[in-house]
């Protein structure tokens, strides 16, 4: 089985140029090399515009015909709306009962959102635990994998830790000892005593190459049920039955796309070009955009890495083109309206496919409706039989 990953993103309206190199194109390329669930985070939505609820439906299935016009595609990956599967609020409930406060107040981007939006009153309970929230929707579906970019990587080892906590806390079954014992005794005397001192030279030395090596023993033991295994190999660590995955972070080799003024790519600072964006509206926002402050006029020599245009030229050109920009923005010998022109055809030429994928579910927004129900209908599951398993280790399955 291909191994799983899990990544979602807030409905906050058209997405842009930024959010398709910093990620869609990445989850394009992972569809079809992994299990892949991407969900539309609608709740994260409203943990910072809790007060803007007549937009977020329109939000939701604008952003996912924007995935679909990048080249998701559903018979590849899973798609689905995260507020239609409660189970990720209970379990963001149930670990919230064992998860310390100050974990959450750590996480950096805590008090940089809170910098950042300052018109909006961010003092809520649901701000302080969306990390934890977050942490809710990958555990609940057991993903190996999630794709970051490093300034999102806190995120994922919050989830680590909340994984790691939650199966030291109830990932021993009451008999556990006991178990542990009836399948070691399955196991050759000899070998049960090797595995017994690796386990006090990892567990009271750190001895990793004496864990990998009883790990890989236990592995080859094919007559041990998955169980039985999973058994010894939280035996070997100290920490019981796996019950939570804990995830690894999948970083992103993200190109930084700036935006129309050089800062970071956002809507919130009004820089942006939408991955639809129209032909005219794309051609008036490059065209107007600062160059090198030194070329005053057009016979002024400029620097393209002092432009913000350059950038673009590092995305959409290529090697010749750039060649031709460096020398003539130096030399004089091309004007500012010149250099941005390549730039313009080169937006155009990859909007097209994206252009001609939407045009089908625009026409027919039913069809985008459907993929989301069949989507959540199939991670339901998925959660419903994680929290079978997290209900029966906390002892609510009566």
């Amino acid at each position: 089985m291909k191994e799983r990953v899990l990544s979602g993103m807030r409905p906050t309206g058209a997405l842009h140029l930024g959010h398709y190199h910093g990620a869609l194109k990445n989850w394009v390329r992972l569809q079809s090399e992994m299990e892949c669930y991407y969900f539309v985070a609608d709740w994260h939505a409203l943990t910072t515009h809790y007060e803007s609820r007549e937009v977020i439906e329109k939000n939701v299935y604008e952003m996912v015909i924007d995935w679909l016009a990048v080249g998701l595609d559903p018979s590849q990956c899973t798609i689905f709306l995260q507020s239609k599967i409660p189970e990720h609020a209970e379990l963001f409930t149930l670990l919230a009962m064992g998860t310390p406060i100050g974990w959450l107040e750590r996480v950096p981007t805590y008090k940089d959102q809170q910098e950042k939006l300052k018109d909006h009153d961010l003092s809520t309970y649901g701000f302080l635990g969306y990390p934890l929230l977050q942490s809710a929707d990958i555990l609940i579906y057991k993903a190996k994998y999630v794709p970051v970019g490093e300034d999102q990587s806190s995120h994922v080892e919050l989830t680590r830790e909340v994984a790691r906590r939650f199966n030291h806390l109830y990932g021993r079954e009451f008999d556990y000892e006991q178990r542990v014992q009836a399948v070691l005794s399955t196991i050759p005397p000899e070998s049960a005593k090797r595995l017994e001192k690796s386990r006090k030279k990892f567990q009271e030395a750190g001895d990793l190459k004496a864990l990998e090596g009883a790990l890989g023993f236990i592995n080859e033991q094919t007559q041990l049920t998955p169980q039985d295994r999973e058994r010894l190999t939280g035996y070997m660590k100290g920490t019981g039955q796996e019950i939570l995955i804990e995830p690894q972070t999948l970083l992103t080799q993200a190109s930084r796309v700036p935006g129309l003024d050089g800062a970071k790519m956002s809507k919130s600072y009004n820089n942006s070009i939408a991955i639809r964006e129209e032909k005219a509206n794309l051609e008036q926002k490059i065209r107007r955009m600062p160059t090198d402050p030194a070329r005053i006029k057009r016979t002024d020599a400029g620097d393209p890495s002092r432009c913000p245009v350059w950038q673009f030229h590092i995305l959409y050109s290529n090697e010749s083109t750039q060649e031709w920009v460096q020398k003539g923005c130096k030399s004089a010998g091309i004007g500012c309206l010149e250099c941005k022109q390549p730039v313009i055809d080169g937006i155009l030429r990859e909007q097209q496919p994206m252009f001609e994928r939407a045009e089908p579910y625009m026409s027919n927004p039913k069809i985008v409706r459907e993929i989301v129900e069949n989507g959540t209908d199939k991670a339901r599951q998925v959660a419903q039989a994680t929290m079978r398993d997290v209900r029966s280790a906390m002892g609510l399955n009566y």
